[in-house]
């Protein structure tokens, strides 16, 4: 095929074909096929084949066996992320979310982040004969997310506890130079241009007790359910750590707390309800009268700050529990997909008390954990880089 016969048939599959895409040409073979199963969603028919034209009406047309011979096409033409991003779209266009209580279409889906939040989302409604399907699907996904996050989280956070722990007679690879400089500037010779370093502070390495408590206040409101799966993950991991005591509360206008599902970031996860309302100072109540070391504690509240609570008393909340020597972090998202929408006004608010909000990567957020603990500043990323 010449590159001019290539280049029409690339515009004639972005195109979609009809009368009115001017390339003249035609599919056929594996490419007939692809355009068909792209077609099916984007092109006005359903995966079914009915519906098209200039038809852009979705519903629930499909039937599931059809489908999950849809879902196995896309799934053979295109690479997992294509596939991934094809499946979300059938679900809001077409209506699909109730073929997925459905075991066989469960069996034919690429399992991501997305559609765990999904099947969440549709727990309560979700029939006994489709509860095992689900369960599994969600659990290969946390699996995927622990394998890929896991390692270097407990590294990243090991390392960290071990430099919180500062020593006055260290061994020469535990130096903190920085501080030991700063310390000992008093001892500066002029005429040999360098520092007596009298004094030695260097990092401890971390016993097996408690050092610091990490309290994860997660919004599972519709809008946050990637952010609730990769924070369950998380806070598995952090449970697994010897020297981190870990409490995991999730809240809509009610507030539930599951840490003793820790253990198993997929009891979490099905023991969230995503939608409803929202109030944060609620929650932020319940956290606050878990903290017993403030100086030692940690909290991540994770949310979009749709606050249906008392907004002030919210704001007073996190002031006292800064000004009792808290560590607060506010994560607007815990997920891939860069800056959500959020409230301004109480993202305003929170980082005139010192506790900025910004959206997080799960890639980032070992190294928000580890400057938390240390008490440096946090590696905020430039919120308009993540739009």
């Amino acid at each position: 095929m010449s590159e001019a016969q290539e280049r029409l048939r690339r515009w004639r599959l972005v195109l979609g074909g009809g009368g009115a895409d001017g390339t003249g040409c035609e599919l056929r073979g594996q490419d007939a096929a692809m355009d068909g199963a792209l077609s099916a969603l984007y092109g006005g028919r359903r995966p079914d084949g009915t519906g098209g034209g200039d038809s852009r009406t979705a519903g629930l047309g499909a039937s599931a066996p059809n489908v999950a011979r849809w879902l196995g096409d896309i799934r053979t033409y295109f690479p997992t992320s294509v596939v991934q991003v094809m499946q979300r779209d059938a679900i809001e266009r077409l209506g699909l979310s109730t073929l997925l209580l459905e075991p066989e279409m469960l069996e034919a889906v690429e399992a991501d982040v997305h559609l765990v939040g999904t099947l969440l989302s549709l727990n309560k409604v979700m029939p006994e004969t489709t509860k095992e399907t689900a369960r599994a699907v969600v659990r290969k996904v946390v699996e995927q997310l622990e394998k890929r996050l896991s390692t270097r989280t407990r590294a990243t956070l090991s390392g960290a506890l071990d430099r919180s722990a500062r020593v006055s007679r260290p061994r020469h690879r535990d130096i903190d130079w920085d501080r030991t400089i700063r310390a000992n500037l008093k001892n500066y010779l002029p005429d040999h241009r360098t520092v007596v370093p009298e004094r030695l502070i260097g990092y401890g390495r971390a016993a097996q007790s408690v050092k610091k408590d990490v309290v994860l206040c997660i919004d599972q409101s519709g809008s946050m359910a990637a952010s609730v799966v990769y924070a369950s993950v998380f806070g598995a991991v952090l449970a697994s750590m010897r020297a981190i005591a870990t409490r995991l509360v999730v809240f809509d206008t009610a507030v539930v707390d599951l840490t003793d599902d820790l253990d198993d970031p997929v009891d979490v996860l099905f023991g969230t309800q995503l939608g409803g309302g929202t109030d944060i100072n609620r929650a932020l109540a319940y956290c606050q009268s878990q903290i017993t070391r403030p100086a030692d504690t940690i909290v991540v509240l994770i949310s979009d700050l749709y606050e249906g609570g008392i907004r002030d008393e919210m704001l007073k909340r996190v002031a006292a529990m800064k000004a009792s020597g808290v560590q607060f972090v506010t994560l607007l998202a815990l997920s891939d997909e860069g800056a959500p929408v959020y409230d301004r006004e109480h993202a305003a608010a929170l980082a005139a008390l010192g506790a900025p909000a910004f959206a997080c990567t799960p890639d980032l957020f070992p190294e928000v954990m580890a400057a938390a603990i240390e008490k440096r500043p946090l590696p905020i990323p430039d919120m308009t880089e993540q739009r």
